[in-house]
């Protein structure tokens, strides 16, 4: 199985961000992770759609935006001409998700759901699950970066992966927040099939993400 990587650029050198991107080059089955937060759903603010139209002219690696947003309805419209490759919204900020859903797939080729640590994945109805690409959950509480792993998100990886296999459904398993080399292994094992690691991977003195990134494989 391959685990796709999705180094967190909130954690990058936002004073030198092409830089760090160059760095990412030539890496395979890698996403960029963009934390999009608005204020409002959480107490921080991040990047909007000038900086992520210059950051796809400069990699040509996936666009992977997580909206932590109050009102992502009007985001899917904001960033539409951005070039996202997958658009996740949280599951708390929405009301109809299913109409939410099909909006966002006839603009997004990727369309993910976010879980907050602790929203649990039985919220997710299976025919819900079905129409989507990735369930992201949520193992530190959105917001900030550099937080501890919650241990007891680990069971969430295996109940959904129980949910995929007994459905027959093939959705990615994304887990953000505390991810490193100790525990990279264990969460693949329990079902992560996509791993966003942003204080890991930055964080690294010599700035050899590369080698960072072959740790957490």
């Amino acid at each position: 199985m391959t685990i796709i990587v999705a180094p967190s650029l909130l954690s990058a050198d936002f004073l030198n961000l092409q830089a760090d991107l160059k760095r990412l080059d030539g890496e395979k089955n890698l996403w960029l992770h963009l934390d999009v937060m608005d204020g409002h759903f959480v107490p921080n603010l991040t990047f909007g759609p000038t900086v992520l139209k210059k950051i796809k002219t400069v990699s040509s690696h996936p666009l992977d935006a997580h909206f932590m947003v109050t009102n992502p309805d009007e985001h899917l419209e904001w960033f539409k001409e951005v070039g996202l490759h997958n658009f996740t919204f949280h599951w708390e900020a929405v009301t109809h998700h299913d109409r939410f859903i099909q909006k966002a797939k006839g603009l997004y080729p990727s369309v993910g759901i976010s879980l907050n640590p602790s929203t649990p994945v039985s919220s997710i109805a299976p025919y819900l699950l079905k129409k989507i690409d990735l369930v992201l959950l949520m193992s530190v509480n959105p917001g900030f970066g550099g937080q501890s792993f919650i241990p007891e998100v680990a069971d969430k990886i295996i109940e959904l992966q129980k949910m995929k296999t007994r459905h027959g459904l093939t959705f990615q398993i994304q887990v953000d927040g505390g991810v490193t080399d100790k525990n990279a292994h264990s969460l693949a094992k329990a079902g992560a099939t996509n791993l966003v690691a942003g204080s890991f991977v930055f964080g690294e003195p010599q700035k050899n993400y590369g080698a960072r990134i072959a740790q957490l494989r």
